[in-house]
């Protein structure tokens, strides 16, 4: 798939993801390590290593050279341990409110647009939210992010 992208100009970017068999630093490693790195990207996903209890920093440091693409989101912490302790599934977990943007939640966005910012990143960024639009307004959402990214990064 690796080598069709790039015949086509494209980047073969692989998304890391709860409840699938790219989760952990550890799976993403073994990724890395068994793909070829001018074929093989990875998609960097803030929210997905957070909620898995990973150390997202750690691995945009290690893989920041592999990143063509960005997700950014936030975790609400007690809603995720809340919904360890009742067992909930992932999708309960995100309906829930687990996810949110940047500017609102438990992550600390300053060291990944740093590392970014260090690496001259130049692919996709993409602020993802997955909250409920009944509990969370998409468009009051989408302008917190925006502040909170403009304040963080000038950008």
């Amino acid at each position: 798939m690796g080598r069709l992208a790039k015949e086509k100009g494209m980047y073969f970017t692989v998304h890391h993801h709860m409840g699938t068999g790219v989760q952990t630093t550890e799976e993403i490693d073994k990724l890395m390590e068994i793909t070829d790195p001018d074929l093989v990207y990875l998609l960097f996903d803030t929210g997905h290593l957070a909620f898995s209890g990973e150390d997202a920093v750690a691995v945009l440091k290690k893989y920041v050279h592999r990143v063509k693409h960005v997700h950014l989101k936030s975790i609400r912490q007690s809603v995720i341990d809340e919904a360890k302790v009742k067992g909930y599934s992932f999708l309960d977990c995100v309906r829930a409110g687990s996810f949110t943007v940047p500017g609102d939640g438990d992550f600390d966005f300053t060291p990944v647009f740093d590392i970014l910012a260090e690496a001259d990143y130049e692919g996709w960024v993409v602020v993802e939210a997955e909250q409920d639009p009944a509990k969370a307004n998409p468009f009051e959402y989408a302008v917190l992010a925006r502040n909170y990214i403009r304040e963080k990064t000038g950008l």
